[in-house]
């Protein structure tokens, strides 16, 4: 066991060798007496070299690559499941549906996972199960068991899709994370639209069972790089050290805790608060209107791939692979939309390099343009598509800036709610995540017998309408979206309430952020928010469970880097 743990320790893509670190005469300590990172600490994820981190965000987008391109690969394939095991397409439909409701489980239950035990084991344990539970759907004996297979391997797989953000923030800055975000949402659209494309070949010649073996060695390769991931999460790499220390057992050190060692948390109370808390801000208005538009996006998402055989396999002829080509048209416009975000977070960075304040509103300048192209490009597809004598180049090209429209939605919703909620994001992130994943899980069910009724012009057309609708919001929330945020009890920029504890804790939190300021930028970057908040606590005298009221940001946003966004 030592011979495994030293090779696997020596691939981890870290630049240090903990075994060969030497304790400083004097260790490191931060103002509250806890073990932090020194200014320039090798250990700190933040100070690797650019190489390394984009080696490590690599590997985290591969396995995100896996898990969104496993959610539809089996749609190209529902002819030969439903053949095989004498079920209708629909009831093969269950595949995709029960795969995505076991994404509800990431940020329910990994993400917490991953802040008391760390994101490098949660990695490896989850993909390789993951991996594993696609051999029972590989080689499943009946559709109960492909069913069973789907389920868990969506769940297991929710965990990389879940705290691959996490990796992101723990290794780059707030300017910098601008770029990985933009290529990790990338990831989100493209491995599904690849999916129906590679099924819909493979079923002209082979079956659905070939679509797992795919998977399969998409997994295997994947898993190489997976086994170099190091720990990135800052709190459970300072309690490596504290033991470290403590073994050490150096004169006046002998009792040195990390931060979250002092908070004393438990698995129980962060799971007490990750299962109840999101449900609670649900219902907060930004929350909920964001749960709403992004359930519609993601639903239309996996409606596409039964959109699309209807299109050009149903109307034109074509064959189930030629017919899922033109779902490239949509890793086109994905990729566009990340460029677009490229652009926006550098204006953004000049902006803030300048002095300029910003507020969690400045966000939704793409999601506004997406907004507007949401309905434009939906009633072009429906109604170019909808007659076979148009050229099929017209309605992809369309498909092209449906999916940018849609990218750029998602985006921007996405870091509108970070930079609103801060400390909350987390809760509020996870329970957008479960509402979309189980919208999108009901596409497959209802879209063929939706479009059979209405036409393609007529389906497409009411999924235009909701969206003609829905793009109000985003102009409401930027005219009105500071005044909402005021009267919200979780957005932490209204004045305090003085019957309100949670609200006048945020209140202690953001003047604790203020007084930390004066110190080197390395300690502020080292402290999560679930961090902050435990210390903040502790000096005000809390009662020890309200320090186990807080997981890190879903995205991994530290509450002090948000500073700019979250104080307007």
């Amino acid at each position: 066991m030592v011979k495994l743990g030293r090779i696997l320790s020596r691939a981890t893509a870290k630049p240090y060798r903990t075994a060969h670190l030497e304790l400083d005469e004097r260790p490191y300590l931060n103002e509250h007496g806890h073990v932090d990172f020194k200014p320039g600490d090798i250990e700190n994820p933040h100070n690797w070299s650019t190489p390394r981190r984009w080696y490590v965000t690599f590997c985290a987008v591969l396995l995100v690559v896996n898990a969104t391109f496993a959610s539809s690969a089996v749609s190209g394939c529902f002819g030969s499941i439903s053949k095989e095991f004498h079920v209708s397409e629909e009831a093969a439909g269950l595949t995709i549906t029960l795969f995505l409701l076991g994404y509800c489980a990431g940020p329910l239950i990994f993400a917490p996972l991953s802040e008391f035990y760390g994101r490098r084991w949660i990695f490896y344990s989850t993909f390789l199960l993951y991996i594993a539970f696609n051999f029972l759907c590989a080689f499943a004996p009946n559709f109960g068991s492909l069913l069973v297979g789907r389920f868990l391997t969506g769940t297991f797989v929710s965990a990389p899709l879940s705290n691959s953000p996490g990796v992101l923030a723990d290794l780059w800055g707030p300017v910098e994370r601008g770029n990985t975000m933009a290529a990790f949402s990338c990831m989100v659209w493209v491995g599904p639209a690849l999916g129906p494309v590679v099924g819909g070949f493979l079923e002209l010649k082979k079956d659905w069972r070939w679509s797992f073996y795919v998977l399969l060695w998409l997994g295997a390769g994947t898993a190489i790089p997976m086994f170099t991931i190091p720990e990135t999460f800052g709190p459970m790499i300072l309690v490596h050290r504290a033991r470290r220390i403590r073994r050490a057992k150096i004169p006046g050190y002998e009792n040195v805790k990390a931060p979250v060692e002092e908070g004393d948390r438990t698995l129980l109370g962060i799971y007490k608060v990750a299962l109840t808390r999101p449900w609670i801000i649900l219902f907060d208005p930004i929350s909920f209107l964001c749960a709403v538009y992004m359930s519609v996006v993601y639903t239309l998402l996996y409606m596409l791939f039964s959109i699309y055989p209807i299109v050009f396999q149903q109307q034109r002829g074509w064959n189930a692979g030629v017919g899922e080509l033109p779902l490239i048209g949509s890793v086109i416009g994905s990729l566009i939309g990340g460029i677009i975000v490229l652009f926006d977070s550098k204006r953004k960075a000049r902006k803030m390099e300048k002095g300029i304040p910003m507020k969690p509103e400045d966000r939704l300048t793409i999601a506004i343009i997406g907004g507007i192209g949401f309905p434009a490009t939906m009633f072009w597809f429906a109604w170019t598509a909808n007659y076979s004598w148009i050229h099929w180049i017209v309605p992809t090209i369309a498909g092209v800036f449906l999916a940018t429209s849609l990218m750029l939605i998602f985006v921007g919703y996405l870091n509108y709610l970070v930079d609103s909620y801060l400390m909350y994001a987390a809760s509020a992130i996870a329970v957008n995540t479960v509402c979309r994943s189980a919208c999108g899980a009901a596409a497959p069910l209802f879209t063929n017998q939706m479009f059979s009724a209405l036409g393609i012009g007529g389906g497409g057309s009411l999924i235009g309408g909701v969206a003609t609708v829905l793009a109000s919001i985003p102009f409401v929330f930027y005219k009105f979206g500071e005044r909402i945020r005021i009267r919200s009890r979780f957005a932490p920029t209204g004045p305090r309430k003085p019957d309100d504890e949670e609200a006048q804790r945020v209140e202690k939190v953001e003047e604790s952020a203020e007084a930390r300021g004066n110190f080197p930028p390395t300690l502020s970057e080292s402290s999560s928010t679930m961090i902050d908040e435990g210390r903040d606590e502790k000096c005000v005298g809390k009662r020890r469970e309200s320090q186990d009221d807080d997981i890190q940001n879903d995205l991994g946003e530290p509450r002090d880097k948000n500073v700019e966004f979250g104080r307007q």
